[in-house]
């Protein structure tokens, strides 16, 4: 559920601001928008319906109002962290919300992306299927279809499960659909079960009747704020300012969750009563910001099997890509007052 401790939030944010304020590091921001002129004129961010604080920050213009006439924004909608990673590759992105299983898959594929905030700890998956259909436990998936969008959390939640369960990929029949169809075609019975994501999830659930038969908070990875290393490098002032304004939106969450939750319901285009399940009794807002431990740890588990199932080449690729996906800055400096 989202958490009130606004004021702990501000505490934190402005202790870690006095701290660094002598000691800035390699990507440390600088004094561009303050009388000085800002290192790009361009600046490219995504919005997805699983990051509620992008919906928050593109509606209120915090960003555009920081950054004035100087800078062109353009928010592009991510339908899941795999096209999020698209678009980060392919430089159409300079920042893009993915899942953590999802940026390290990228990460160690050679995708130069570096993970610079922590936006929210969701549940966002499980498995789902038709009242009826036989499939009671994970043991049940031998043998029968499965829906899920291959690189993104639901899928390395899917690989979760079938391992714990001792099911191997090779006795299910995965269909790689982009989650809105994994939805549909579990409605409609083209497949026995699908490796969900929310809000489709949810709205599934409640619409249609979809039940989940596996859930486990452990096996869902946090939501990872990825920017390529080139921006970050080059654009740290710019960097700075999104991630000022991912804690001025956490903060604004927090105060104001029944609005947070009816913008995702207007932006995702689904019922109140599925937004309200989806921001205010799966996901947790209130939480650390800064890329650490708590992430690594999920990561660490979930990477021997994306190395197995062959998603990523070796484990020292998977190695390579947790010692270094992390770049604490941004997140350790982050002010919200900056913005807006």
């Amino acid at each position: 559920m989202i958490r009130r401790r606004l004021p702990a939030i501000v505490a934190a944010a402005a202790v870690a601001a006095l701290a660094l304020a002598g000691c800035a590091g390699e990507n440390a921001p600088t004094d561009a928008g303050n009388g000085g002129e800002w290192s790009s004129s361009t600046l490219n961010l995504d919005f997805a319906t699983y990051n509620p604080l992008s919906l928050i920050i593109k509606q209120q213009g915090w960003i555009e109002d920081t950054l004035g006439d100087d800078v062109s924004v353009t928010w592009t909608q991510s339908l899941g962290s795999n096209k999020a990673n698209e678009g980060l590759r392919a430089g159409a992105l300079d920042v893009g919300s993915t899942a953590g299983s999802a940026a390290l898959l990228a990460r160690a594929n050679g995708s130069p992306i570096k993970t610079i905030d922590i936006y929210t700890q969701p549940e966002w998956s499980a498995l789902a299927t038709l009242p009826g259909s036989g499939i009671e436990s994970v043991a049940d998936l031998r043998g029968k279809t499965v829906a899920v969008t291959v690189g993104t959390d639901p899928y390395f939640f899917l690989l979760q499960a079938l391992d714990e369960a001792g099911v191997g990929v090779d006795e299910v029949e995965i269909q790689n659909l982009q989650h809105a169809d994994g939805g549909t075609a579990l409605v409609n019975g083209s497949v026995d079960a699908w490796s969900g994501l929310d809000p489709m999830l949810a709205a599934h659930e409640i619409n249609d009747g979809v039940e989940l038969f596996y859930r486990n908070v452990d096996f869902n990875t946090y939501g990872f704020l990825n920017a390529t290393e080139d921006f970050i490098t080059n654009h740290a002032d710019l960097a700075q300012v999104v991630v000022d304004a991912y804690e001025k939106a956490r903060a604004w969450a927090l105060e104001n969750p029944q609005e947070t939750a009816e913008l995702l319901a207007e932006v995702a285009g689904i019922d109140q009563a599925v937004a309200d399940k989806v921001l205010l009794e799966r996901t947790v807002i209130d939480l650390d910001n800064v890329p650490g431990q708590a992430q690594l740890d999920v990561l660490k588990v979930v990477a021997p099997i994306q190395v197995e199932n062959g998603d990523i080449p070796t484990q020292q690729a998977a190695d390579d890509a947790l010692a270094s996906l992390f770049d604490t800055t941004f997140a350790e400096a982050a002010d919200p007052s900056r913005v807006g």
